[in-house]
């Protein structure tokens, strides 16, 4: 189903998309700003049954979208960022779980974002209001009204997602049995501020930015995004692996002292043009600052307490090699979270981006997460 909106940035052949259409009458944000209506897209695998309790929320990351698998049924259907995880007889299996996976508010795949088209039917751009984790998660719960889901089995997600899992956990403790945390804290810290803060001022220090207001321009801030990319793939992965990957080989036949670029330059360049060529820098830099201001103690009271109130049986997992979100974060989460699994400690030479890569470990932890048991706790 498709369903096309001003400014949307979509690669091609995702055609499985569904939307859903919330808020009618407003949504007032954490921020005191408001949106007049939502959409948010989605995307479905598997059956709900009869009593609406195999129901699966998948959260995705940053730059993540709805596309987590492909269907088998489909012929063609490109891979899903999280390809093996989720499928018939994967450790989110569709053949038991009806598995739900949206893009989450201030988006460009479908749900509202800034390059969506206000009531004026303009793109948002610099008009798009400041969002939180929480506004995210109260669109997911609104999305779960339409669809008839009162309770998750489990809310699965990682990075972002994961940020996400947990806001569900304490917003809605009576719609959670289960969540499975990958590779996030409690809050984001100093550095993980920083480092975003610098990937804002980079898009914002593009000449073709245009203060977010560049659709229909013919312009768009590719060079402050390409940087942006880069400096979270620097966080993203471990210097053990660009040594390994890349050393100092050169990318052509030109020398470096001559001018030639380094393997690694390029590297970092392409990934930014890749990322440019299916994601807005708007919402880059709109999920960013909702990252930053990712805090389950705002307004609640000491952390200790808050994780107190959670009900749900949650599975923690973190990276050795993760240098941004490191895993004494996920420590601290599991020490005072009442009904905790043990902590799952991933190895990985790609470091935060493990979550994405470690299939095998992946599977093993979320197979494990969704026993009857609830992960052993």
């Amino acid at each position: 189903m498709t369903r096309p909106t001003v400014g949307e940035f979509v690669a091609p052949g995702r055609d499985r998309r569904q939307f859903c259409d919330l808020f009618s009458v407003g949504l007032d944000l954490e921020s005191g700003q408001s949106l007049s209506s939502v959409t948010v897209a989605f995307e479905s695998w598997g059956t709900l049954n009869a009593q609406r309790d195999n129901a699966i929320l998948v959260l995705h990351a940053l730059t993540g979208d709805t596309h987590a698998s492909s269907d088998p049924t489909l012929e063609g259907d490109r891979p899903g960022w999280w390809e093996g995880i989720i499928g018939p007889g994967a450790p989110i299996d569709t053949e038991r779980f009806f598995v739900v996976c949206p893009n989450a508010l201030g988006g460009c795949s479908g749900t509202t974002g800034p390059s969506s088209p206000g009531s004026d039917g303009r793109p948002y751009g610099s008009r798009f209001p400041l969002i939180t984790i929480r506004d995210q998660v109260t669109v997911e719960a609104a999305l779960a009204d339409a669809l008839g889901i009162e309770r998750w089995f489990s809310v699965i997600g990682g990075s972002m997602g994961g940020m996400r899992v947990l806001e569900w956990a304490v917003m809605f403790p009576e719609r959670v049995a289960r969540g499975v945390v990958l590779a996030v804290g409690a809050q984001a810290t100093a550095y993980q501020i920083a480092l975003c803060s610098l990937q804002i001022r980079a898009i914002e220090l593009d000449p073709d930015f245009l203060g977010g207001d560049y659709y229909g321009s013919g312009r768009s801030p590719a060079v402050g995004l390409g940087i942006a990319r880069g400096i979270g793939q620097l966080t993203y992965r471990t210097p053990e692996e660009f040594e390994e990957r890349f050393a100092r080989y050169p990318q052509s036949q030109t020398p470096t002292i001559d001018g030639g670029e380094f393997t690694i330059e390029s590297y970092l360049r392409y990934q930014g043009e890749k990322l440019g060529a299916r994601f807005d820098a708007n919402s880059y830099l709109v999920l960013s600052r909702a990252m930053n201001l990712h805090d389950l103690t705002r307004n609640r009271g000491p952390l200790v307490e808050v994780l107190q109130t959670i009900t749900a049986t949650i599975t923690v997992a973190g990276i050795l090699s993760d240098r941004l979100y490191p895993i004494e974060l996920q420590e601290e989460l599991v020490a005072h979270l009442p009904h905790a699994a043990p902590l799952r400690r991933l190895s990985s030479f790609a470091g935060h981006d493990g979550f994405l890569l470690e299939e095998t470990q992946v599977k093993a932890l979320i197979a494990e997460a969704l026993l009857p048991s609830g992960g052993g706790a």
